[in-house]
């Protein structure tokens, strides 16, 4: 398909960005995700009830998807359309490729005593652990180290803080980033406490057909070993025919809110540069405008605000709806979670243009400090503060009437005003030492 015919534009547009995601979710890998799981399966129901499977044997199997190729995969979807079932053509297909290779293994313990989501609700959590590990994780990481970076740069640097968008006590430009380091380390704290585990049971979760077929075996201590040691998963215990869909919920909400720091972050950055703290590097050839020649567009942070709340969107169905399920289960899951890849592409498309942004990032320092040098009233906050502290009377109630009277207060207004002051000559100099540049308690001290 030319991406150019794609209906998302995770598969189109953006297909050079989401790319690494095709090895995880796309329909092939779905389908290599549950013949992995099948086979394994298989590998390790012969050993466990003494068919003779040797390492030969073991590896070729695994190289039915280890040697996954597009032929592959599209022989299941061939076989899929006379089965009109997709796991059961799995299955066939395991079946036809024993019988291409000769292999004289018992056909018939190829998905013994399993239902299809047996598969799907190991196939999956699969895919999300692995492209976790390979792709997600990493991409946040590169992130917030960029964010580090840039505060470890911009450390020194003092700025006008704004809370209700007015001025406020001054603060550090790198300390105000690394507060997005520090939200998003706490969640990724979070995100790494989430286990990936599957459901293993059979049609109803009981191990029915199992335990009548070989009553002497303990099926849930085989199912236990079984994920976690051919496929790096825990067994939920108690399942329907369906996994409960709880810890799959507990990591897609925390990715939502290491999404929506990333959006806080977005808007923050696009503020300040429509204050002209930031500027923008140029690249020649670019237009910012079609009407307006001069202008440079802060389009890399609108467009990672703009995946990461479609991100977050998906993100949040999922983790309402996944959980939820007509008794032992309806089908509803099925359709819902086949789209797993696409809130994690938004947020990579996110992630990525959230990189691009920073990186043209130049700082004005000259209009940090012309913003400082404007707001001298932002000291009257220390000043009231150290009059406290010598008993001085009413403090407060004097600084408030010289900063909310119409004239603007400078530094000259704030000297005349520490100087009329019945206090020591001590805590005159101390006053008279607080500017808004140096005013910044610990901001530069993280």
């Amino acid at each position: 398909m030319n991406s150019l015919d794609a209906i998302s534009p995770v598969d189109g547009r953006y297909r050079s960005k989401t790319e690494p995601f095709a090895n995880y979710f796309s329909e092939s890998a779905l389908i290599r995700y549950r013949v992995r799981v099948e086979i394994e399966y298989y590998i390790a129901l012969m050993r466990q009830l003494g068919t003779e499977c040797n390492t030969t044997d073991a590896e070729q199997l695994r190289d039915f998807y280890r040697n996954w190729t597009v032929e592959s995969a599209q022989r299941v979807k061939d076989i899929e359309k006379t089965t009109n079932h997709d796991v059961k053509a799995v299955e066939y297909f395991i079946k036809e490729r024993l019988d291409a290779i000769g292999s004289t293994l018992p056909r018939e313990l190829v998905h013994f005593g399993l239902t299809s989501q047996d598969i799907n609700n190991t196939a999956f959590p699969m895919m999300m652990m692995e492209a976790h590990r390979d792709v997600v994780r990493p991409a946040y990481e590169e992130l917030t180290g960029k964010i580090e970076s840039l505060a470890e740069e911009w450390r020194n640097i003092p700025m006008l803080a704004h809370t209700h968008g007015q001025p406020a006590s001054p603060t550090a430009l790198g300390k105000e980033l690394m507060v997005f380091v520090y939200r998003l380390r706490e969640q990724m704290k979070t995100i790494d406490s989430v286990p990936f585990t599957g459901k293993f049971g059979g049609a109803t979760g009981n191990y029915n057909a199992h335990r009548v077929a070989y009553p002497q075996v303990d099926w849930r201590k085989f199912g236990d070993n079984f994920l976690k040691e051919s496929l790096g998963l825990e067994r939920q215990q108690l399942t329907t025919q369906i996994e409960n869909y709880d810890y799959l919920a507990a990591y897609l909400d925390a990715l939502r809110r290491m999404n929506t720091i990333l959006i806080d972050l977005c808007r923050d950055i696009w503020t300040y540069i429509s204050m002209n703290y930031f500027r923008q590097r140029i690249k020649a050839g670019e237009v910012g405008s079609s009407a307006m020649p001069h202008k440079v567009n802060p389009i890399d942070f609108e467009n990672a605000e703009g995946n990461l709340g479609i991100a977050d969107a998906l993100l949040t169905h999922f983790s309402m709806k996944l959980p939820v399920s007509r008794m032992q289960r309806d089908l509803t899951d099925s359709t819902v979670i086949r789209n797993l890849g696409m809130p994690l592409a938004h947020t990579l498309v996110a992630i990525q243009s959230l990189m691009k942004g920073l990186g043209k990032l130049l700082l004005n320092e000259a209009k940090l400090h012309e913003d400082l040098e404007e707001n001298w009233a932002v000291t009257a906050e220390a000043i009231q503060t150290v009059l406290r502290s010598v008993n001085y009377p009413n403090p407060y109630e004097a600084l408030k009437q010289l900063t909310r009277t119409n004239e603007k207060v400078t530094a000259e207004t704030m000297s005349a005003f520490i100087d009329q002051l019945d206090v020591a000559k001590e805590v005159k100099d101390r006053l008279h030492s607080i500017t808004p540049h140096n005013y910044l308690g610990y901001a530069q001290e993280w």
